[in-house]
């Protein structure tokens, strides 16, 4: 029976590992000494080792038992994380982790049980975790975000122990935005106290909002450039033909001066351009 190669068997399991987890699967002792006194495996803390380059947020998780959680997680899935103006990772209540002054510590007790070997927590916990810590806004944006890429399923979550605000953004989350942008969009214009209706398909593309029965509102985000822009450009062509009245605007202006789409919209909406003439 070959014996268990000990880089081989970290990679395999990401990189970082306990050694406790090494030694079950078949690894020794002396081979996995061997491994560190030849610099192949770096010693993390006690109990957990590494590959020299092994994914530098997941060694810091190990070196200060914690796990990646919130916004920290939710960015490294990929999701749409406004900012992130520190590391977020969670630890057990009462555990004594110290991880530096960047880093915010979440010690709430997790929605799902978290195995000795994670370093990164369950989407669940750190979807619960954002609900509780990043405004309104940024968290509706992470939650729909997961939503839409299928990463958790809505029906799931609401059989977990979630706390009122978690619950409130369930449900209001949609997975139909196309983009974290998107999420902002319907709460900003409620007041309007018109139809808002996202994602529909008109002249054979999809529009990001239709506001009443002839106003398109859509946002661009960073990859609306080149090819993309010029298809954009038609589709805007397409519907003015149709008689409908477009608004596009960018990612800084929905971010950081969404008085300017307001405006825009007001006035749109002031001469009837949201309505069937």
């Amino acid at each position: 029976m070959p014996r268990a190669d000990p880089v081989g068997t970290v990679s395999a399991i990401g990189g970082v590992a306990r050694t406790a987890t090494l030694l079950s699967r078949g690894l020794s002792r002396h081979r996995l000494a061997q491994a560190l006194d030849a610099a192949a495996l770096q010693r993390v803390r006690r109990g957990w080792v590494a590959l020299p380059q092994a994914d530098p947020e997941l060694v810091s998780a190990a070196r200060h038992g914690v796990v990646l959680s919130c916004i920290t997680r939710a960015r490294r899935l990929g999701l749409f994380v406004l900012d992130e103006p520190e590391p977020h990772v969670a630890a057990p209540a009462h555990s004594g982790a110290v991880v530096g002054s960047r880093a915010h510590v979440h010690w709430a007790k997790p929605l799902v049980p978290r195995h000795p070997d994670a370093l990164e927590d369950p989407i669940e916990n750190a979807l619960a975790l954002v609900a509780a810590c990043r405004p309104r806004e940024p968290a509706l944006a992470v939650w729909e975000s997961a939503l839409r890429r299928g990463l958790v399923n809505a029906e799931a979550l609401a059989r977990l122990k979630l706390t009122g605000v978690a619950r409130g953004l369930l449900e209001e989350a949609s997975p139909w935005s196309d983009s974290g942008l998107e999420t902002f969009v319907p709460p900003r214009l409620r007041w309007l106290g018109l139809p808002i209706r996202r994602q529909i398909w008109i002249a054979g593309h999809r529009v990001d909002f239709l506001i009443g029965d002839r106003l398109v509102l859509q946002v661009d985000g960073g990859s609306h450039v080149g090819a993309q822009r010029e298809r954009d450009i038609a589709h805007d062509a397409a519907l003015t033909l149709m008689g409908y009245h477009v608004i596009r605007v960018g990612y800084g202006q929905v971010v950081d001066r969404w008085h300017e789409v307001q405006e825009l919209i007001m006035a749109a909406v002031a001469q009837g351009l949201h309505r069937v003439r």
